[in-house]
């Protein structure tokens, strides 16, 4: 298990982003960090949001008690936080921008990824993780208040119905289709609106 608040130190955050090219292929640190983030902000954001829907409380996502389950390649696996947050929405997404903002910071002087898009992704990440949880119904009706409480900048989160499936209405792009090992995602917003569509009826 890694210590979550590695993720703020510079050398070890461009250690792993150089490590990534041995995963996507070589491309340029700005996107090869957008691709790390994309995965890591899942990882750190799945916990929080899942305790939130199924405990009616957060889990806290301060660095210091969350821990990064990491395979050998350098992916991954999942994030384990010690212990929950007592408060509201509100709470929660203060206690979410003073963790996520210094490593969005720490990305982007590593990689030269700009702010704004990193926070989009995150915004991405939270809505993703709410349809994941036991009740992604009730999940979608949280995420606008928690996002606006996390602030700074972080887009408001967008959901559609594919069907009668909800999805994430994407405000970001990972640029994994910039790799030299992959094509866009199913859900990338950097493709037609029709065969967004279709290929997410078709997953």
């Amino acid at each position: 298990m890694t210590p979550a608040t590695a993720i703020t130190d510079a050398a070890w955050v461009r250690a792993r982003i150089g490590g990534a090219a041995k995963l996507y292929g070589c491309a340029s640190p700005l996107v090869l960090g957008t691709v790390w983030w994309y995965s890591l902000s899942s990882v750190l954001i799945g916990p929080v949001v899942e305790a939130l829907v199924r405990d009616g409380v957060a889990a806290d996502p301060a660095l210091d008690t969350v821990e990064l389950d990491m395979l050998p390649d350098g992916r991954f696996r999942g994030a384990h936080a010690s212990r929950a947050l007592p408060g509201d929405l509100a709470a929660a997404g203060t206690a979410m921008a003073d963790a996520y903002e210094p490593v969005i910071a720490t990305i982007a002087e590593v990689s030269g990824a700009r702010v704004p898009a990193l926070r989009a992704i995150a915004t991405d990440s939270v809505g993703n993780r709410l349809l994941w949880t036991v009740d992604p119904e009730r999940a979608m009706t949280l995420a606008e208040p928690l996002v606006a409480a996390i602030g700074h900048g972080w887009p408001k989160p967008r959901f559609v119905r594919v069907g009668r499936n909800p999805v994430v209405r994407r405000a970001s792009c990972c640029l994994i289709y910039e790799t030299a090992n992959a094509s866009k995602c199913t859900s990338c917003p950097r493709q037609r609106p029709d065969e967004r569509e279709r290929r997410l009826r078709a997953g």
